[in-house]
């Protein structure tokens, strides 16, 4: 079994003040593969007193330097690539061949952007011809706390770390107690790239713990959190305090709007997208909304689609789906397909259950539901699994406003090949983030939603001036050095 107690404070790996251990799962076969401490205050006070007394040295560097130690970080990722991969693979049961090109491979593309995108951050800039003598500078906000969850571990890691330490901000992760291994490979690599002592740090520990310490601790002057709705809440009430800056990265259920004259692939498109990462994505298009001229044929290409969509251990190479993260995510996604089945939504493929050949691991049924109404639980809540909701509508207006209601609003998708119709429901779907016809947003663009999935922006320009406080100066001597 891994010991990976220690946590990563002041520049080295130091001993737990007053840990309390904890086993991280393999997902695949429910055994304990790594032991964690569970960071208590001390631990915490600790990270945040380093981070502290390294701010100012680090966020009056010369920008030219941050860029160059990213680029380092950059190099040393490559290098552990593979490591990285495995570890995700085990920690959280993403299938290796998915954990090697898209969850490891994520956070080395962010940190490839982040560096492009750097190129049109302005620190020093005119505010105008009619005001010659002031400036608009842009300098780090501060000490940050940096929470991260489980389910694309490097994709959150980087999409938070690499911008901060381009703004010039010290930090502390707190990554997921339940997959952690990923980061503390990430502190491996930030240290062997160089980072100066106190600048980044990493305490491991739970939500209640470490985290709730973090979000209320008068020397942090920001949280950056990607989670639950739920959790989301409880740090902006505890960070309320004192007023610190909060950016919240939260969940979504989003609805994928299929018309009549959509394309022959997007059925199973959205349904394999639901399913990938075996559902554990806040993007995932878990509401599949579908005019009724195609419904009927619609539901069973979604079907074909789960029922081609094959489970398999993480360890196992392949195009399959891996298990859920955990038990009580096992335990949670079980219960909402029954939910769902109690409500009168009609069970169109999977359901209750282990697949076939499974006694053990947390794996589930890739399922679709038929039939349901916007009301029912399963569309309203954000499941976490491989579960997709199909929901009948007639008009355009409809659907905008079926998809419209919903807490939450991070991503929608529109599949249809009426540009002009696109182009409207682009405006008038309340969410972040609208990806059309099974296009991705191209690299640099900005991710966050608004209403309960969150506030902010992760990722390019946008991501970096995140961590970036505004100060407007008068008098300014522009022939000085």
């Amino acid at each position: 079994m891994l010991d990976k107690r220690q946590f990563y404070i002041d520049g080295t790996w130091t001993d737990p003040l007053a840990g309390q251990d904890l086993e991280v799962i393999d997902p695949s076969t429910e055994d304990a593969f790594a032991v964690i401490s569970l960071g208590a205050e001390a631990d915490t006070d600790l990270a945040v007193a380093a981070a502290s007394a390294a701010l100012p040295g680090w966020m009056y560097t010369d920008p030219a330097d941050r860029l160059a130690l990213v680029t380092r970080i950059l190099e040393c990722y490559g290098a552990r690539a593979e490591d990285m991969a495995k570890a995700i693979s085990q920690e959280m049961g993403a299938p290796i061949d998915l954990a090697t090109s898209s969850q490891a491979a994520a956070g080395y593309s962010h940190i490839k952007n982040f560096i492009k995108a750097f190129e049109h951050v302005r620190f020093i800039e005119p505010l105008g011809d009619h005001a010659p003598d002031d400036r608009i500078l842009r300098e780090a906000v501060g000490v940050c706390a940096l929470i991260t969850p489980w389910n694309w571990p490097m994709n959150q890691v980087t999409l938070k770390v690499i911008p901060a330490l381009l703004a010039g901000c010290t930090m502390v992760l707190k990554p997921s107690e339940i997959a952690p291994v990923s980061s503390m490979i990430f502190a491996e690599i930030l240290h062997e790239a160089g980072t100066p002592p106190g600048v980044f740090n990493l305490v491991n520990g739970d939500g209640a713990g470490v985290g709730t310490q973090l979000s209320r601790h008068p020397e942090v002057d920001m949280v950056s959190f990607t989670g639950s709705t739920r959790a989301g809440i409880a740090i902006s009430k505890n960070a309320a305090e004192s007023l610190k800056r909060v950016h919240l990265e939260l969940g979504g259920k989003g609805a994928n709007i299929i018309f009549a004259d959509a394309d022959d692939k997007a059925v199973r498109r959205g349904a394999m997208h639901c399913f990938q990462n075996t559902g554990q994505s806040c993007n995932a298009p878990t509401r599949m909304l579908v005019q009724r001229e195609i419904y009927d044929q619609s539901v069973d290409a979604a079907v074909a689609a789960a029922e081609a969509t094959q489970v398999g251990l993480a360890s196992e190479k392949g195009r399959h789906i891996g298990p859920l993260v955990s038990a009580a995510q096992f335990e949670k996604v079980q219960g909402l397909i029954e939910t769902g089945i109690n409500e009168g939504a009609r069970l169109a493929a999977g359901g209750l259950g282990r697949p076939e050949g499974f006694n053990r691991g947390y794996f589930v049924r890739p399922t679709v539901f038929a039939d349901v109404h916007n009301d029912m639980t399963i569309a309203r809540e954000e499941i976490f699994g491989p579960v997709l909701s199909i929901i009948p509508f007639e008009t355009e207006d409809e659907a905008i406003r079926i998809a419209n209601d919903t807490p939450y609003g991070l991503t929608n998708y529109v599949q249809s090949q009426d540009g002009a119709r696109r182009n409207r429901l682009a405006r008038k779907l309340r969410s972040g983030m609208v990806e059309m016809n099974g296009k991705s947003r191209g690299a640099g663009s900005p991710f966050g939603g608004m209403k309960q999935s969150g506030n902010g922006r992760e990722g390019g320009v946008w991501g970096i001036e995140d961590f970036l406080e505004v100060k407007s100066v008068s008098g300014w001597d522009g022939s000085a050095a």
